[in-house]
């Protein structure tokens, strides 16, 4: 069997999971000759609202999950810097690897439907994401963007681990 990679896609958000997985994806592109096309997904901002009573924690277990997330401040300046940071890293992966054809893509919306729709629209031989490995209850409300884009994706699916990621058995 013989398997000819041509376009291939990686989603980033600038975490240090992502910038590793972007290495995988760009060792493929240089492999196998294909156009790497970097997608970075801006989701919506939905402001939490806790409801605290006295002496009770947050009734909303989303509003409680700070530690087991990044935290991100959600101005205009950081949407612009992250547009800049895109084709910045852009520019930064074509100096190192000239053979490499690098597109950067923005979308907005839901990470795992925009990862899915942009790998159909380009018809994307694979994707290459990484993970967060998050677990307990945020893994159970959020779910996995790398999950669901491996089960709804059009297309084989590499996820990568961060080295430093260590799974704790339950």
């Amino acid at each position: 069997m013989n398997v000819e990679l041509k376009k291939i896609l990686c989603p980033v958000d600038f975490s240090r999971n992502a910038a590793y997985a972007t290495r995988y994806a760009l060792a493929f592109a240089e492999a196998h000759k294909a156009q790497l096309l970097l997608l970075q997904v801006e989701e919506p901002y939905v402001p939490c609202i806790p409801m605290d009573y006295p002496g009770i924690d947050s009734m909303d277990p989303l509003c409680n999950m700070d530690d087991e997330m990044e935290e991100t401040d959600t101005g205009e300046t950081e949407a612009s810097e992250k547009d800049d940071s895109l084709w910045r890293l852009a520019e930064d992966l074509h100096q190192g690897h000239q053979g490499v054809r690098i597109k950067p893509l923005r979308a907005i919306g839901k990470a795992f439907v925009e990862i899915v729709r942009t790998a159909k629209e380009y018809d994307v031989d694979l994707i290459v994401i990484g993970t967060h490995g998050r677990t307990g209850l945020a893994h159970m409300l959020i779910g996995s963007t790398a999950e669901k884009v491996v089960r709804m994706a059009p297309c084989p699916v590499l996820t990568v681990k961060h080295p430093d990621h260590e799974f704790v058995m339950p």
